[in-house]
């Protein structure tokens, strides 16, 4: 029987809570296929500021290179603004992706049935079936280059560099097309090749290595146009490769054509077995404590997780069906619909542990 160990990172606002979900659900495909998981508990974010005086402890980072895998609630809250830029919980994130070498972050963007009604856009747009990866550079890019403060004609300015470098977009577009090869064989490259020099180079690398994968269509798209055409015609996308900023702003986007924001997971992978898994949402510490927040996206989450991770396809598929069921009467206050079951945080992780 294989036996997995599991970094629990909670973190701030509701993380806790869609955390203790994610685990119910766990626990009981571990028990379904035959496996076993441990945990261990370890601060990161803005509780871990309040425990220790950083976003990252060193202990956290040490917990979690010695676990099979990671998963993560969400940090930050109003609490902390006050703090330094390099001591906010969002540095403990980033110091975290950092540490554990995690530079490709897989953001999928899938319609459930049940859903469609959810989204705001038309159904004849959205199709039955829309399903759109998106493959996120997460190390590298404007969020970790060079940054500082100065004055310019006497007033004060501020700056952020955007560099990569080759090795870095290789290895990124590398995952795109090893994923695209398992999917439509399809990958848009998102960039600003016509300001950017960066983006001159992202494009250029991307070309390169699309030579060594001639089943795989590849075409380029400049970011304002990508974020129309996400709403204009998301069906056109199959796997989108892209850079830290732009990923990061174009995949909230994506999570709003799903339906809601609460809907979607991520994987943050270094490109071996070890992986971060988060939902994409925030903290929300405005209904932290009130058991009414959405745990479907970290429940994905842990589906993700066996997939990449554990090697436990037909668990993440299960959880996967179940979140699907379990939908079609019932429903989270931020996707409730008149109709449905309105159900709470700690009941919908009851339900999707019920139906698997």
């Amino acid at each position: 029987m294989n036996n997995y160990k599991i970094t629990l990172l909670k973190g701030d606002g509701i993380g806790p809570e869609i955390v203790n979900q994610a685990v119910k659900v766990l626990d009981k495909a571990a028990e379904k296929f035959d496996f076993t998981v441990t945990y261990d508990e370890a601060l990161l974010g803005g509780c871990a500021i309040d425990a220790t005086g950083v976003p990252l402890p060193e202990e956290t980072v040490a917990k979690c290179k010695a676990s099979d895998s990671v998963l993560l609630g969400a940090v930050g809250g109003p609490k902390w603004d006050n703090q330094p830029g390099n001591n906010r919980p969002e540095a403990g994130l980033l110091g975290i992706r950092g540490a554990l070498g995690l530079f490709a972050n897989l953001r999928p963007s899938v319609i459930f049935g049940p859903l469609k009604s959810a989204s705001p856009i038309k159904d004849d747009i959205i199709g039955d079936n829309m399903d759109i990866m998106i493959v996120r550079e997460l190390t590298g890019g404007i969020y970790f280059g060079e940054r500082g403060r100065k004055e310019v004609g006497g007033q004060p300015a501020a700056w952020d560099t955007e560099q990569y470098t080759v090795p870095e977009i290789e290895r990124i577009a590398r995952v795109a097309f090893d994923l695209a090869m398992k999917r439509d064989k399809r990958v848009t490259s998102v960039d600003k090749a016509n300001v950017l020099e960066s983006s001159r180079l992202w494009r250029e690398t991307v070309i390169r290595v699309s030579r060594d994968y001639p089943e795989v269509t590849l075409n380029h798209m400049y970011v304002d146009n990508c974020a129309m055409q996400l709403v204009r015609n998301p069906k056109q996308f199959d796997v989108i490769v892209t850079s830290n900023i732009f990923g990061d702003i174009l995949s909230d986007e994506a999570s709003m054509i799903a339906g809601s924001i609460g809907m979607l997971a991520s994987a943050s992978l270094s490109g071996g077995k070890l992986g971060l898994y988060e939902p994409i949402h925030g903290s929300a510490p405005d209904i932290a404590g009130q058991n009414i927040a959405n745990p479907l996206a970290t429940i994905l989450s842990v589906a993700m997780m066996l997939r990449y991770s554990l090697g436990q396809s037909e668990a993440a598929e299960a959880i996967e069906a179940a979140v699907s069921e379990v939908l079609k009467t019932n429903r989270t206050p931020d996707i409730y619909e008149e109709g449905m079951t309105k159900v709470t945080c700690e009941e919908m992780g009851d339900l999707v542990c019920a139906q698997l």
